[in-house]
């Protein structure tokens, strides 16, 4: 079972950047959660956050296999990232962008973590039925 933190909560970000190569190849299955937690943020800033993989953990797909939209405030995201269409992916990193806008200080300050765990079929499955009901 995957539970790793690929950002430590409360990391200050300041740029755009990435985080550090998690092998994958020890999930139970291919459907996992990311959450992105802001715990710091200043007005008229956003943070976007997006989830690459590669079968090497040097060469890393061009495109993202998933995204959270721009986010402004405090608070928790979660982020469902199904990888059963790609089966060569055997290392994830997140990606983030950061951008602030108007009057003052352009400098982008935000805390931040993200983690990355795996979720249980049993999970998935009950989530499934719940909702054709």
């Amino acid at each position: 079972m995957i539970d790793a933190s690929l950002v430590p909560e409360h990391t200050l970000v300041t740029a755009n950047g990435d985080s550090a190569p998690l092998d994958i190849t020890s999930a139970v299955n291919r459907n996992f959660l990311l959450t992105l937690t802001i715990t710091g943020v200043v007005e008229q800033e956003s943070i976007e956050v997006s989830v690459f993989t590669s079968a090497d953990g040097a060469v890393w797909d061009a495109k993202p296999v998933a995204s959270l939209p721009q986010k402004f405030y405090v608070g928790e995201y979660p982020l469902l990232v199904n990888l059963e269409s790609s089966a060569s992916a055997t290392f994830i990193r997140a990606h983030w962008e950061v951008n602030r806008w108007g009057r003052g200080s352009t400098a982008v300050h935000f805390k931040i973590g993200i983690r990355f765990r795996d979720v249980p079929a049993e999970m998935l499955k009950s989530s499934i039925s719940s909702k054709q009901v």
